[in-house]
């Protein structure tokens, strides 16, 4: 009986954290719902009066939010990826893996079923990287989310204002999320910035139009601030083919730390996430190429192209033994199991 009550308790819990996790997405929607109906109605409509400036600000007002609303829904509904079913040890495996006492051998028997598996990164005492809880051995680039209690390609964060997991299948929605974002909050702000002056001194009649298009200048500004530096931030990962988590702590290879392992080059660091036909790189599509469990590495390059081998590495300035931040309320990370 007291085991059915701690049942009924812990599945009563985890059903509020899921429905409280959708808490910051709500904010948000709500948030973008007042600014439609401040821009469109209260500006436009009411306080713009010349028919043709009304024209020109809804249609680009309206181009814009369409890409803005399409990639932050493409980056909430698209599910995380995971590693496919060969990465996960059989039930054999796993019953002698967990049934072994002796942590070496233990260890010797993941180094041995790695062999079989494309991956190339290795944990920070260079053992294989293995994740405890889903029962697999890690591809590189994968780590677990404990928000979302999987594991996920390409892990990058865990973002709460999405209420998802970024990762490979989102990371370029995530990207133009960012960037749709900064240009609605730009573009807001421009155009209301006029007659946010007008208000101001008095040259417009103070109705109610007057609290919409004042605030609405306000919370775009704020917005715009916080989203260019995260934009920004985003963006130089990209340019290094790193993950948020490979930023803030190097990636171990067979051959050790390696600070630049998947960095190819700017140009084909971009195309890691938006793909090699650019018509795409502004649509919420997907064409990141690969399938997340296996990147080209910048070693291997090196080892196949004699030009690259010569080449004088990026200097970064980051520690080597960076250790993970601790979690934040916009940023879940997870440590090797």
């Amino acid at each position: 009986m007291r085991r059915g009550w701690k049942m009924a308790l812990s599945g009563g819990l985890r059903c509020c954290r899921r429905l409280l996790s959708w808490v910051p997405v709500l904010v948000i929607v709500l948030v973008v719902l007042w600014s439609y109906y401040a821009y469109v109605f209260e500006l436009c409509l009411v306080t713009v009066l010349s028919p043709a400036e009304k024209v020109i600000y809804l249609i680009f007002y309206h181009a814009i939010f369409v890409f803005f609303t399409w990639t932050y829904w493409k980056s909430i509904f698209t599910l995380p990826q995971q590693p496919n079913q060969k990465f996960h040890l059989s039930y054999s495996d796993k019953e002698r893996y967990e049934n072994e006492e002796r942590p070496e051998v233990q260890k010797q028997m993941l180094v041995d079923m790695a062999k079989k598996l494309p991956v190339y990164t290795r944990t920070g005492s260079g053992a294989v990287r293995f994740c405890d809880r889903c029962h697999l051995i890690k591809p590189d680039r994968c780590h677990h989310c404990s928000v979302c209690a999987m594991c996920v390609l390409k892990m990058d964060h865990h973002c709460p204002w999405v209420n998802n997991c970024i990762g490979f299948s989102n990371y370029k929605f995530f990207l133009q999320f960012l960037a749709y974002s900064v240009l609605y909050c730009l573009y807001i702000a421009t155009t209301v910035f006029n007659y946010f002056i007008k208000y101001w001194r008095g040259e417009l009649p103070s109705v109610r139009s007057k609290f919409h298009v004042l605030f609405l200048l306000f919370v775009a500004c704020m917005f715009f601030v916080s989203l260019v530096i995260l934009f920004g931030y985003h963006c130089w990962l990209v340019s290094r083919n790193k993950t948020t988590l490979e930023a803030f702590c190097t990636p171990v290879f067979t051959s050790g730390p390696e600070k630049n392992g998947f960095n190819l080059g700017f140009i084909k660091n971009i195309q890691q996430v938006f793909g090699d036909n650019k018509k795409f790189w502004l649509i919420p599509i997907g064409s990141s190429p690969g399938d997340g469990h296996s990147f080209p590495m910048r070693s291997m390059n090196e080892s196949q192209n004699p030009l690259l081998a010569n080449e004088e590495p990026w200097e970064d300035n980051e520690d080597e033994n960076r250790d993970y931040p601790e979690a934040s309320s916009s940023l879940t990370m997870e440590t090797e199991t």
